[in-house]
């Protein structure tokens, strides 16, 4: 019974491996990929983040286990100037994390043009709001 185990845990293993791309603190996603490593249990994620200050972009690029991999990425953020970090998980496939950075840029992108239309709506309603004063101010003079 011991063997059989052993043996199905010996046959199984090499199957549920993840290999992800692994970096750290490069300025590129194409850095990043240059280096590859299979994932040891419980290391079941490969894990991307990228940090954004000013100019200077570093990506980190490791295997993570899912919990702590979704825990880092839900406490990411970024601020309406692009500065901040943002965090992506992927384990669907081998070196799922290849265009990570990629994603993680858009995704940011989208971030900020959502930010920056929120802003504008906002600056209309200002000014919707200014001129429905005055014009109260100056109709009851």
């Amino acid at each position: 019974m011991l063997l059989r185990l052993f043996l199905l845990a010996v046959l199984i293993s090499p199957v549920l491996s993840l290999d992800c791309y692994v970096c750290s603190s490069s300025a590129t996603n194409d850095e990043c990929n240059q280096n590859t490593q299979e994932c040891q249990a419980p290391l079941d994620t490969c894990m991307t983040t990228i940090d954004i200050l000013g100019a200077t972009t570093a990506i980190v690029k490791q295997c993570a286990s899912l919990a702590t991999c979704t825990g880092a990425s839900s406490s990411a953020t970024v601020d309406s100037n692009g500065n901040g970090n943002i965090v992506n998980c992927c384990n669907s496939f081998n070196l799922c994390n290849f265009s990570g950075a990629e994603s993680i840029h858009i995704h940011s992108v989208l971030l900020l043009l959502t930010a920056a239309n929120a802003g504008t709506d906002n600056q209309k309603r200002m000014k919707r709001v200014t001129v429905e004063n005055n014009t109260k101010t100056h109709g009851a003079s």
